[in-house]
């Protein structure tokens, strides 16, 4: 095995694991040989994690690899702890080859200790020791002389040179606590470094759990305890839409929320208020989650009405708080603030709301906050919990290689921050909308009769980060409203809503039966309006604006044969358009319909009987329908769902950011249905 693969392999189990390190935290190295293309000699290399990579996922195109003999003759021309930033460009003079991923800021450590492999880690159990008031006298008491103390430093050069000193004074060490920050290890063989890091981390865990106390949080406060599972999720999706709205206040943000035991018990605890007050302490914690939440300080039993109320007050007090926490520290080469929400949100009984870009990074910036407590838990158990001052956060949080950082991110998606919410989108039209939108960058919900098939499609546009499927009744109340809180717990609530399900027969007067005039309505025309009226009083809440989506057809203005019920429905959904776009614009929110026509291919409604009674009525094969309806259009165009889905892009995407109550036909052209 190389030495890359084989460091690959071992990055991946140390990254598997997260007792051993969070998401896309720590970085791992190898040095060996490989032979120089241009002299044909061996040349000594360094292969290390390259930034932003994580290792639970890493492969060999995320490694950086350096050449060792350049990297070390940099220690010759450092200019001091003053101007260590500059060493990150100086990496680039190091590299071999072409190609590889950009070196991290900690790639000095990795360089410059005197060792074959080395792992810099973040488990929860090393930081509870790293942020321990006396963390440096637990380290002796804990690890002896096996694992030796480095007081607080900011990743660096500078910290690269004080490990390979400690090392080097400390023959007998296998690691270090690097305070306020994480652990890091190192070995002669992979296997070595490896097994050090383990034992680093199960050695902090069994101290932890032999000499903590049973309480390490104070005493259970019982007036904030966790509320009944289904009370509990029922309160949170009723203020998931305030909270979002207030967490979207400089831009919009996507939600998660997570109501696990560790969340629970840490909110319900006396000493809950004084420890969120101090913030995270690690870097790659409060790079995510700022450096403190925002604590809901109402009992768990409290009204949605009473804690919306404070939350909005504790919003601004907590813009004020990060603003002058900001000021305080900025300079004049500071980058601009970033924003003044919270990306962490608490509520005792209920549980945590993070927020960020995507879906992911809110899940994430969840995680990392179950990671402080946990860390904050270990160290108020052995000692005090003491992070990095704010001072030392603030240059971390606003470090110019951060933003930099920030900067060669990716430009967002169209639609990326919003989430929509799409009926009868488990096939047809409503399917190739929900993969367009997730395409664009949205987050979809995928809303369904049949669960079985929603979960299906959800699954082939992606994970649970990017789709879910939920199961509605378009004609139940309850159904639709249970719907709606699954869709907002899992991304913190709602920008696009698309009326899609629907349902057709085609009868002339005589043959259609007063069961068939209900169906058709009260799928369509009363399914549209209760699904509207269900989530709009989410996008009103947000203050987010939103769109509202109505799939009409063409046979809403166009008077064809046989087809009473289902185009006098359609008729009815296209009036809705017109009155909720007069009503909702006050609150942003755009109201527009699509009328389709002729949607064979991949159509529910099509499939259910609809194609062959349209078959029938016009006198061909059913299998020629989609050429039939193609050839009598002005355009000779067969329309197709992603055609459907693209009009929802456009209209939903910024382009027509103010356009409201227009119907736009996606028919290929048939005349006789020209709006008038």
């Amino acid at each position: 095995m190389s030495t890359a693969s084989d460091l690959v392999s071992r990055s991946n189990r140390l990254g598997a694991d997260p007792r051993n390190t969070n998401y896309a935290g720590g970085n791992t190295s190898a040095k060996g040989t490989a032979t120089d293309p241009v002299t044909g000699k061996a040349v000594e290399l360094l292969w290390v994690k390259g930034s932003g990579g994580d290792l639970g996922t890493l492969t060999e195109a995320g490694l950086a690899v350096l050449r060792l003999d350049r990297m070390r003759a940099l220690v010759g021309v450092y200019p001091g702890v003053e101007r260590e930033d500059e060493m990150v460009g100086a990496f680039d003079f190091c590299l071999f080859g072409k190609g590889g991923a950009a070196p991290s800021i900690d790639t000095a450590m990795h360089g410059l200790v005197n060792a074959k492999h080395v792992d810099h880690l973040h488990p929860d159990s090393g930081i509870a020791f790293a942020t321990a008031k006396d963390g440096e006298k637990l380290t002796k008491k804990a690890f002896g002389g096996q694992v030796v103390w480095v007081p607080w430093s900011r990743p660096g050069f500078q910290l690269g040179l004080e490990i390979a000193a400690i090392k080097e004074a400390n023959p007998q060490a296998i690691g270090c606590i690097l305070g306020g920050h994480g652990i890091t290890a190192w070995g002669n063989t992979s296997k070595e470094s490896e097994a050090n890091s383990l034992w680093i981390i199960e050695t902090a865990e069994a101290y932890l759990a032999a000499h903590g106390k049973k309480a390490p949080f104070g005493r259970l406060i019982a007036k904030n305890a966790a509320l009944p599972a289904e009370k509990r999720r029922a309160k949170a999706a009723a203020l998931a839409p305030t909270i979002r709205g207030l967490a979207s206040h400089d831009k919009p943000m996507v939600g998660h929320f997570t109501d696990s035991d560790v969340v629970l018990d840490f909110l319900a605890s006396a000493n809950a208020p004084k420890l969120a007050a101090l913030g995270t302490s690690c870097p790659d914690h409060f790079l995510r989650t700022k450096v403190k939440p925002m604590l809901l300080d109402l009992p768990a039993n409290a009204s949605v009405e009473a804690s919306i109320a404070r939350l909005e007050e504790l919003h601004e007090e907590y813009r004020a708080d990060y603003t002058a926490y900001y000021e305080l520290y900025a300079t004049a080469d500071s980058p601009a603030i970033r924003g003044a929400d919270p990306l962490i949100v608490l509520v005792p009984g209920v549980g945590m709301f993070s927020f960020g870009a995507n879906k992911q990074t809110a899940r994430v910036a969840g995680e990392f906050y179950v990671n402080a407590i946990n860390v904050m838990r270990g160290a108020e158990s052995i000692s005090t919990y003491d992070p990095i001052p704010e001072s030392e956060k603030f240059r971390i949080e606003y470090w110019a290689l951060e933003e930099a950082k920030l900067q060669r991110m990716p430009k967002p998606k169209s639609h990326a921050t919003r989430v929509a919410l799409v009926t009868g989108a488990a096939s047809g039209i409503g399917k190739a909308i929900a993969t367009r939108l997730a395409a664009d960058g949205a987050c979809v919900i995928i809303a369904d009769l049949d669960l079985m098939k929603a979960q299906a499609a959800a699954a082939e546009i992606g994970n649970s980060d990017v789709a879910i499927g939920v199961a509605v009744n378009v004609t139940d109340a309850d159904a639709i409203a249970r719907g709606v809180q699954d869709a907002v717990l899992a991304f913190g609530g709602i920008d696009i809503v698309v009326n899609n399900a629907g349902v057709s027969l085609s009868k002339p007067l005589l043959e259609t039966t007063e069961q068939d005039w209900d169906v058709q309505h009260d799928i369509m025309a009363k399914g549209s309006f209760l699904v509207s009226k269900a989530t709009v009083p989410v996008l009103i809440e947000q203050g987010m604006g939103g769109d509202l989506i109505y799939i009409v057809s063409k046979n809403s203005v166009f008077a064809g044969p046989n087809n009473i019920a289902y185009s006098a429905t359609k008729a009815d959904q296209a009036h809705q358009v017109r009155l909720l776009a007069v009503e909702l614009g006050e609150h942003g929110i755009k109201v527009n319909g699509i009328n389709p026509d002729g949607v064979v291919r991949g159509s529910g409604i099509f499939a259910s009987g609809w194609g062959t009674n349209r078959a029938k009525t016009y006198g061909i094969e059913e299998v020629d329908l989609g050429k039939f309806y193609a050839q009598r259009t002005i355009l000779k165009r067969e329309v197709l769902p992603e055609n459907v889905a693209n009009a929802v892009s456009v209209l939903t995407g910024p382009d027509l950011s103010h356009t409201t109550g227009l119907h736009i036909p996606v028919d290929a052209g048939v005349a006789a249905a020209f709006l008038r």
